[in-house]
């Protein structure tokens, strides 16, 4: 006769328990826990749909990982679990054994399954469990506290699929009893009028990254100005109005927010991306102004900044702790850079990554920036390209890098003496002046990895990375 393993006779016991048409609340009960998982797994095969609303009810974990169960997702599954919780929660005294305070329908925790289906499980005690839990996902829940449903939400059509609709509604009517939380929302299609509509289901405290694309101008999505104020957690809100994704690069936007509002009244984000604002005039200035915590990095691009705006940088306190720095693809030409160099100095002993890319910085305006540029000794990353100096500024910025000795990555212009009537890089100039720029630095320090000219390099045809040290081909 053979022995069976522990594992394979629970998975025995559970089977045959699902056979039996009367199991009951009861049953489950008495059953110890190293069950449920198995059980769970063969009854969400089987779809078993009224022993899974009955499992849900007794489950004896904090929490219930089904999204990576259900990898697709399945309406009648979902409706039946929820059934389940709406037996729980309407329950005024909640029942001895019930632990569970998590609901989580995003694809994550697949461990969880197999550790409690396979051989591992007789080497998993129920204490060991326990601190498998997810303490920032599963708090320390009173007699009266909501329970908890996670999901993921990255919204690329214009309505929700049948399950997400569902829940939002279950949700809508058991808001006090039951909270949706979602970490980070995307938003590429969604309308405004019906994102707005879903925020009001979703529990504000959760969300921590806001990404929201929009082909309205800003100031017709003063409808989800109140949820973004009571987002209390926020770290990331990223902001992009007035055309297509898939239209990227094309096309002059207005930012026209309704000053009244409460939108831009935001207190705890962390990063800020503000990309193809043509017309941002004061708007700059009163965003900054209601940014009441530090940022972390601050992104700008696409667009002008005119005198007043570059003043705002230097003037808010919101800027004055920055880790990043990214102006991209901005006309700076005709801008005073006094006020740049002026927040450079602020940020000098926490700014790592400053991007000034292709924003047409000449030689009078670099000049204004080096004081404060070789001030910024935490700096490792610094792109430069897309500027419009001359050999003798270059070589003036790479002495002035020389206390920056973090410096791992840095992005070079070629100089304007080394392209031709249409822009492009003469290379039999070229290749000498890089060699003397290299020169320059070497006499000041040694470089890690550096690039010098176009990318992606037409002779190479490297791209400007970690993997390049010294970009020196000809």
């Amino acid at each position: 006769m053979s022995l069976q393993s522990p594992s394979r006779l629970l998975e025995l016991a559970g089977q045959s328990l699902l056979r039996k048409q009367f199991l009951t609340i009861f049953t489950l009960d008495k059953l110890p826990r190293e069950v449920f998982p198995l059980m769970f797994m063969e009854a969400f095969s089987m779809r078993r749909l009224e022993v899974l609303k009955l499992m849900v009810q007794s489950w004896p974990f904090l929490r219930l990982p089904l999204g990576s169960l259900m990898k697709t997702p399945h309406l009648e599954t979902l409706q039946a679990v929820l059934r389940g919780l709406d037996i729980l929660v309407a329950q005024k005294v909640r029942p001895r054994r019930w632990k569970l305070q998590v609901l989580d329908l995003r694809d994550v925790d697949e461990s969880f399954w197999t550790i409690w289906t396979g051989a591992k499980v007789l080497s998993c005690s129920p204490e060991g469990m326990s601190k498998r839990q997810t303490v920032e996902d599963c708090p320390t829940m009173g007699e009266h506290q909501p329970l908890k449903v996670f999901i993921d939400l990255c919204l690329k059509k214009s309505t929700l699929d049948e399950c997400l609709s569902y829940l939002c509604g279950w949700i809508h009517y058991r808001r006090d009893l039951v909270h949706l939380c979602c970490s980070k929302v995307e938003n590429y299609s969604m309308p405004t009028s019906s994102f707005t509509n879903l925020l009001e289901r979703i529990y504000p405290e959760s969300i921590q990254e806001l990404e929201v694309w929009q082909k309205s101008s800003l100031n017709k999505t003063g409808k989800f100005a109140p949820y973004l104020s009571q987002m209390s957690n926020l770290c990331k809100l990223f902001l992009a109005f007035g055309y297509d994704r898939e239209l990227y690069m094309s096309g002059q936007w207005q930012f026209t927010p309704d000053l009244d509002s409460p939108f831009l009244c935001l207190s705890y984000p962390q990063m800020l991306y503000i990309r193809k604002i043509s017309n941002i005039k004061e708007h700059l200035e009163h965003l900054l102004r209601c940014l009441k915590n530090p940022l972390v990095a601050f992104t700008f691009c696409d667009a002008y900044l005119a005198d007043r705006d570059m003043e705002c940088l230097s003037q808010y306190p919101s800027l004055s702790q920055l880790k990043e720095l990214r102006l991209t693809h901005i006309l700076m030409w005709t801008t005073n850079l006094e006020p740049l160099g002026v927040l450079l100095e602020k940020v000098a002993a926490t700014l790592k990554i400053l991007i000034l890319e292709d924003c047409r910085i000449q030689d009078p305006q670099l000049r204004v920036l080096l004081p404060a540029l070789s001030c910024c000794s935490q700096l490792t990353t610094f792109y430069f390209r897309g500027n419009e100096t001359s050999t003798n500024a270059l070589k003036d910025l790479l002495r002035h890098t020389g206390r920056l000795s973090k410096l791992g990555l840095e992005l070079y212009p070629a100089p304007l003496e080394s392209l031709d009537n249409r822009g492009h890089v003469n290379w039999e100039i070229f290749a000498p002046v890089r060699a003397e720029l290299m020169c320059t630095l070497r006499e000041v320090r040694q470089p890690k990895r550096i690039f010098f000219g176009p990318a992606p390099c037409p002779t190479c045809g490297s791209w400007p990375s970690e993997n390049v040290d010294f970009h020196l081909c000809s």
